[in-house]
This record gives C-alpha cells, structure tokens and sequence, in this order.
C-alpha cells in the first residue's frame, strides 16, 4: 500500500460524498417549489422541514465533502507531479479537462448554495421544473471528469 493509493481512494470517498449531495440537492429544491401550489398549513409545515433538510445536506455533508475533495485532489496533484518535480501532466488535455470540471462543479455547487439562501427567504424564483431538467448538471460533468482522467486522453 502506498501513499498515492490510499489519497486517491479517500479523494473517490469524498467525491462520491459531494455528488451525492449535488444530486440530491436540486431535488429537495424541487419538492420546495412545487409545495407552493399547496394549501396551507400542509404547504408551510413541509416548507419548513424541506429547508432543515436542505440546510443540513449543504452544511454537513456538501460542503465538508468539497472541502475534503479538494484538499485530497491537490495532495494528488502533488504526489503526481513527484512532489513538485515534474508539473507536465497538469497540461495534458485530460487533466485541463478535469480543472475545467471541478471549476464548473464548484461553480454549480455556489448557485446551489445561493439559491438555498433564497429558497429558505423565499425569495426564489426557481420552479420545480427547472430544478427537475438541471439535476443531472453535476453528473454530466462528473462523467466527462472521471473518463478523462481514467483514459488519460491525449491529443496527439
């Protein structure tokens, strides 16, 4: 067993983590917005609990879960570039793939965050259509990512 191994399994946990909290994340959003066409106080009560529920998935589970992809994603970077001696991996087309990928994923997980913010001052202007057509945002993304760095492509 060797270093490399064990960061890389770890940086698999916690992006299985991230994931599944992304993709979950829009859903609870969805049931938020579609309660609005409820009677009250049926429509309040789930409300309510549907943003607990949001609230404790981004804070305790998605939020930590980034955090810790990261820190094991750039502990693999270095291990990868021999400890900072050799960085010509990070210009392969696989890997500018893989950092345009975790850039836009962070970037779908600070709409998320935002959005959860106007949801809980209800504020939003989201519906549960659209929630429902931009789930699969995050696994799109975590597709290109994997085979990309899985098939190590090349443009030559």
């Amino acid at each position: 067993m060797n270093t490399y191994d064990v960061v890389r399994g770890l940086h698999i946990l916690a992006v299985i983590a991230w994931m599944a909290g992304m993709l979950f994340l829009p859903r609870l959003f969805a049931y938020d917005a579609e309660q609005n066409a409820k009677p009250e106080p049926l429509k309040s009560e789930m409300q309510a609990l549907l943003r607990v529920w949001q609230t404790r998935l981004l804070r305790i589970i998605i939020n930590p879960a980034m955090i810790l992809a990261f820190i094991f994603g750039a502990w693999l970077f270095w291990l990868r570039s021999g400890e900072g001696a050799d960085w010509s991996f990070a210009h392969q087309p696989w890997m500018v793939t893989k950092l345009v990928g975790i850039f836009l994923l962070a970037g779908w997980h600070g709409f998320l965050a935002g959005e959860r913010k106007k949801i809980a001052a209800g504020t939003s202007t989201r519906s549960g259509k659209f929630w429902r057509m931009t789930n699969e945002i995050p696994f799109v993304l975590a597709i290109i990512m994997v085979l990309s760095v899985t098939t190590e492509w090349t443009l030559g």
